[in-house]
């Protein structure tokens, strides 16, 4: 199972200096969609020039303009980088053709989804090589996780990624899951001591 640390901010320099800290305890870097927003593809070269060693995906959430967006962002040091599920396919299938071509790989998002079993099924046809998976922020909604969870695991082989209030006291109901990986940003990132933090939730990740 790996660990994904989110930065998911607008200040560079911060999440460059925590990004530093946790280093040793991470497998992806995600350069979140704040970051992207404010720095734009700067944000992204920054992280590869640091960290090259280390897996980096960029949280672009794409909806339109796939083959030059991926060109765009793939230039600038992204191995990784997310689609929305709720756009259509055709989308989807340009984002990943494109990606192939230059051996860099793409996350369905199903954050916007509209079917969530039909879009984890149809992931994989369309070239994607792994989902993201979020529990729902909302309470209510929540109560719904696991028969959503199953939905999605039902419908697919790729590598799911979950996202969402990821927390010490919550994050055993995850581990029993066994995604493929966790998505945690403000819980490591907010963290008094974002090292220590990091390292209790990638030691999670990587206890047999």
């Amino acid at each position: 199972m790996k660990l994904q640390i989110s930065f998911d901010l607008t200040d560079l320099d911060k999440a460059l200096s925590i990004a530093t800290q946790v280093a040793d305890y991470v497998d992806v870097f995600e350069v979140g969609t704040l970051l992207i927003f404010k720095h734009g593809t700067k944000a992204i070269e920054s992280f590869q020039q640091e960290f090259s060693q280390k897996i980096i995906l960029a949280d672009t959430k794409i909806a339109d303009r796939g083959k030059d967006t991926i060109n765009l962002i793939a230039g600038a040091g992204a191995d990784w980088m997310t689609v929305l599920a709720g756009t259509s396919n055709d989308v989807i299938h340009s984002v990943c053709t494109a990606a192939q071509e230059i051996k860099k790989k793409v996350m369905v998002d199903l954050i916007d989804a509209k079917t969530l079993g039909q879009s984890a099924l149809e992931a994989k046809n369309l070239g994607a090589s792994a989902l993201l998976f979020h529990q729902p922020h909302d309470e209510k909604e929540s109560r719904t996780f696991l028969d959503n969870w199953e939905m999605v695991r039902g419908n697919t082989q790729l590598p799911i990624y979950v996202s969402g209030k990821i927390k010490r006291d919550t994050v055993d109901q995850f581990i029993v899951l066994r995604p493929a990986g966790l998505v945690i940003g403000k819980s490591i990132i907010e963290a008094q001591n974002p090292r220590e933090e990091a390292q209790f939730f990638y030691e999670l990740c990587n206890k047999e």
